[in-house]
C-alpha cells in the first residue's frame, strides 16, 4: 500500500473512530444510531467529528497508523480549502466574493490557515463567472461548484461540465439523486450528500430507503451549519458506511467562510485536481481552531 493509500486510509479512520474497545453503530432511515457493522476502534482519540483529537495523525507521514503514541494535532504541507460556500449568487446569501477574500486575508492575519474554496451556489453552475484576477489579487483559490436539490437532500457537485448541465436540470428541486451520480460519474465529476444529517432534508433520512448510491464513497462530515443532533447523525453515516468525510463551513455570510474545511493530501489548484483528490479519498475534514499556518 503506497502512501497515499496509507494516507487515506487512515484519515478515514481518524474521522469514524472514537473511544476504546469496540462499538456498533448505523445510520437507519430517520438517522438513528442502531446496530450495524461492528467497527474496531483504536486506542486513543480519534475525530469522530474532526475536532482536534489526542494523538492522532494521518497514517503515511512518519510511519505508524491512523494513531499515534505523541499528543497534539499533527498537520501536513497540503491544501486547506472550504468546499461548501455560498455567494450572493444563491437567493439566500449576502456575501459577495470580494468580501470572502478579504475575510481570507484578515484571518490570515490572525494566523489561521485557508487557501480557498469552493463557491457551491444552489440550484446552478455560474459557467460565466470568472474569479481568476481576484484570486490572483488576494491569493486565494477560488472554484466553482453547485449544490443541488434532489429527492434524497442536498448533494453537492463537483467538476461541473457544460455536458453534465445539459443532462441535468439544476433548477429541478425534485431531481433523482441516484442519476445525478451516475451522470456526475459518467461525465467526469463527483456528486455526494452535503450535511447528510441535517433534519428533514439530509442523506440519513433516505440512505436504507434508495438504491442506486453504490458509487458513492463521500459525504460532508462537517458543515458549519450544522444544528444541535445533526452532527452526530453525520458521524454515524460516515462511521456505518465507510465513507470519506469532506469539511464545509455552508457560508452564506461572510464571517463563517473556513469554519469547516477539507484538508488534502496534495496541492489542488483547478476543479479537475479537486475531482482527482476526492475520489482519491486523500483528505480529512478539520475545523478552523485546529489549523494554524
Amino acid at each position: 500500500m503506497d502512501g497515499a493509500a496509507r494516507f487515506a486510509r487512515g484519515f478515514r479512520a481518524g474521522s469514524v473512530l472514537f473511544g476504546f474497545g469496540r462499538f456498533r453503530v448505523a445510520c437507519g432511515a430517520r438517522g438513528q444510531v442502531n446496530g450495524g457493522r461492528t467497527l474496531r476502534a483504536v486506542v486513543g482519540i480519534g475525530l469522530c467529528d474532526g475536532r482536534r483529537g489526542d494523538g492522532w495523525r494521518g497514517d503515511g507521514l512518519a510511519g505508524g497508523g491512523g494513531l499515534t503514541g505523541g499528543r497534539g494535532w499533527h498537520t501536513i504541507s497540503g491544501m486547506f480549502l472550504d468546499l461548501h460556500t455560498h455567494s450572493v449568487s444563491s437567493d439566500d446569501s449576502r456575501a459577495k466574493v470580494e468580501q470572502y477574500v478579504k475575510w481570507i486575508r484578515a484571518l490570515r492575519r490572525k494566523g489561521s490557515r485557508i487557501d480557498g474554496f469552493v463557491l457551491t451556489e444552489h440550484r446552478k453552475f455560474d459557467f460565466g463567472m470568472d474569479y481568476g484576477a481576484l484570486a490572483e489579487a488576494y491569493d486565494v483559490l477560488i472554484l466553482k461548484g453547485s449544490e443541488l436539490d434532489t429527492n434524497c437532500g442536498h448533494f453537492l457537485v463537483y467538476g461541473v461540465t457544460e455536458a453534465l448541465a445539459a443532462r441535468v436540470d439544476f433548477g429541478d428541486v425534485h431531481m433523482d439523486a441516484p442519476t445525478l451520480v451516475r451522470e456526475a460519474d459518467e461525465h467526469g465529476a463527483i456528486a455526494f450528500p452535503a450535511h447528510p444529517g441535517r433534519f428533514g432534508i439530509g442523506f440519513c433520512e433516505y440512505v436504507d430507503e434508495v438504491a442506486g448510491f453504490e458509487t458513492v464513497r463521500i459525504a460532508e462530515l462537517l458543515n458549519g451549519s450544522n444544528r444541535p443532533g445533526e452532527q452526530e447523525r453525520a458521524d454515524a453515516l460516515v462511521a456505518a458506511r465507510g465513507y470519506a468525510g469532506t469539511g464545509g463551513s455552508d457560508a452564506h455570510v461572510v464571517s463563517a467562510i473556513g469554519t469547516c474545511m477539507t484538508e488534502f493530501q496534495n496541492d489542488v489548484r483547478s476543479e479537475a485536481d479537486l475531482v482527482r483528490e476526492l475520489r482519491a479519498e486523500a483528505f480529512r475534514a478539520v475545523r478552523m481552531e485546529d489549523v494554524r499556518a
